[in-house]
Parts: structure tokens; sequence; C-alpha cells
């Protein structure tokens, strides 16, 4: 009997760190693929599969071209089978991805001839929209790298089928609201610890901030206020079968009030959902490193991390003969028969 496969899909914007997430897989012990085709990861999946490997990652993006499309389908038919799979959607601003590019001086892989790098992206962004709403989004933009792994292995360590993951994830509106929010709060009309100049280089983390902020009535029932909303409405959310459910609370720099609330509510529902917290402001840098460019697989111009527990050559073989002679039913692997299905 084949042993249950932990797969992880990363897909989103160049740019927006997939390579960074892929290297943190990678060190992880998963078995990395990058720029895999749509039409190649049900034969990917049940090859590496028959061959003992558990943990796998697969990047895929506008690369795959119009194929992108099929990625819903072809997850579906792998849920049948018994593969569970977290799918992260990573994506930043245009400014964002603009800058990365001007200092990386990257082309990006989608540039058509006489075309703009800021055409490119929003060529891009279209191709992807099927996938985005696939699984969870994150929101690269103002993110260091450090920040963007921690935020990574927090995903793969929730186990698949548990049910919601709920997020509570602080910012600075002065930064802009995050594109990955479903739920948005605006706490900035409480009172701000930023004017007590002993509080202002702390963060609502500090004890002598909280004790400050729940000393304030308005906090407390902004507080109560956002529990009850979230827990009337958290049951319609795990109903519609929502696997994340990301609620974001800004204050003006995101140090103090939101970073608080966060805290707070991500203690509150613990009993209730599997919960994260972030912090965005907290843990933002505007440098976050361009796309890195992986290794290639020998004699296949694919770009792909060469994954643990596998042969890289034999991997780049079945994919070119994969490729070049797709075969009638799914199982073809390294020149071996078609087997069957497994149910």
């Amino acid at each position: 009997m084949l042993r249950l496969m932990e797969l992880v899909l990363i897909s989103g914007l160049s740019g927006s760190g997939k390579s960074v997430a892929l290297h943190l897989l990678e060190d992880a012990g998963y078995y990395c693929v990058d720029n895999l085709p749509v039409v190649m990861l049900t034969f990917l999946v049940r090859m590496l599969q028959e061959e003992g490997v558990r943990k796998v990652a697969v990047a895929i993006d506008a690369r795959s071209g119009h194929g992108i499309e099929l990625l819903p389908e072809r997850l579906r038919l792998l849920g049948e089978e018994g593969t569970r799979h977290v799918f992260l959607f990573l994506q930043a601003t245009d400014e964002t991805l603009l800058k990365r590019y001007s200092e990386s001086r990257r082309r990006h892989p989608l540039a058509a001839e006489g075309e703009s790098l800021e055409e490119a992206i929003r060529r891009e962004r279209l191709l992807l929209e099927p996938v985005s709403t696939l699984g969870h989004r994150i929101d690269t933009s103002g993110m260091k790298a450090s920040a963007l792994r921690e935020w990574v292995r927090q995903f793969i360590e929730t186990e698949p089928g548990q049910g919601l993951t709920l997020m509570f994830e602080s910012f600075g509106f002065k930064h802009g609201i995050p594109l990955d929010a479903d739920l948005v709060f605006d706490v900035r009309c409480l009172p701000n610890p930023h004017y007590d100049p002993d509080l202002r280089p702390l963060t609502g983390k500090d004890e002598a901030v909280v004790k400050f902020l729940e000393n304030e009535d308005e906090v407390i029932r902004m507080r109560d206020d956002i529990q009850r909303f979230v827990a009337t409405w958290l049951p319609a959310y795990i109903r519609d079968n929502r696997n994340y459910l990301t609620v974001a609370i800004g204050c003006t720099g995101g140090q103090h009030r939101s970073v608080y609330m966060a805290e707070w509510l991500g203690r509150a529902f613990a009993s209730q959902a599997h919960v994260l917290i972030r912090h965005r402001t907290l843990e933002a840098d505007a440098s976050l490193a361009g796309p890195v460019a992986p290794r290639r697989l020998a004699g296949d111009g694919r770009r792909c991390h060469a994954g643990r527990g596998y042969p890289a050559a034999a991997l780049a073989g079945w994919l070119r003969r994969a490729r070049d002679h797709p075969p009638e039913r799914p199982g073809l692997c390294r020149g071996r028969p078609a087997q069957p299905a497994r149910n």
C-alpha cells in the first residue's frame, strides 16, 4: 500500500518570492520541482509516490501558459486519489514587483518584444487569476525573505484536513492594506500609545502597551466587537469549505494597537480553529530578494530544484519522455509499463 504523500503547491507572480519558498521547502526535506507544466502534475505525483517519495513541493506559475487553467481539475483528481495538498499563492503589489526587478536587473519571464515590465506584470496577474483563490494567499509586499520563510514554514506544519486555518494579521495603513486579507478592521480610532514617549519604542506585545490599551474602555469595546463578529461568521466560512481565513487589523503604523488586537484575538480563538498570528510591520523590510535562479536538471531546459530522495537526471529523462510521448494512461515511469491508477 502506498504511503500518503504531502504535496505543497507554490504559485504566484514572478518576483513575489516563490524561489525563497522553494528553498525553504527543500531544506525541510521536500523534493522540489520548479516550473512544472500543469499537464504533468498528476504524472509526477504518481511516479514519485511509486518511488516512495513522501514530501513533494511543486511550483507552477504563468510560464505554464493557458494550461494553468487545468490546475483545479488536476488537484481534484489527486484529491480523489488520496493526495493531500497545501496550496500557497504568493503575490505583491505592482510597485513592489517593479522595484524588485529594477534592483535585480532581471528580465521578466513573460516579457514579450516591445512590452514594458509593467505590462508584463499586469498580463501575468491576469493569467494567474483562475488559480489565485485555490489556497492561501500571501502578500509579500514589504516583506523580507526571513519573514516569508517563517510564514511558509508555519503553513507546511499545518495538518491538511484539520479544518480552517484562521490568520490574524496586524498591519499599518501607512504601508497599505494587505492583499491577502479577507476581513479588514480599522482600529486607528483607538487611543494611540505612540504619543507616550515611554511606549513609543515598544510594541503591542509588550506588557506596558497592553496595560495602557486595556485601561481604555474604547479598546475593550472594539476588541470584543471584533471577536463577536468573527465568532458569528466563522461557522459560515467553515460551511463554505474555506481552508484559510485572514483577518487583518490595521492601525496607523502597525506597531501598537493592531499588534495588541491580533495577539489577543489569536488567543481568544485558539480553541475554535487552527490559529496563526502575523505582524506585517514588525517583520517588514522592503528588500525581499528577487527570484533566485534555481539549479537546472542535467540535460533538460526546464528549471527544477534537485529534489531529495530521487535522482535528478532520472526525473529529467522521465519528464522529457512524458512531454514527447505522453502515455495513454497515467503511471508511465522511467520506461516501465503503465500501471492502473490506484484508488
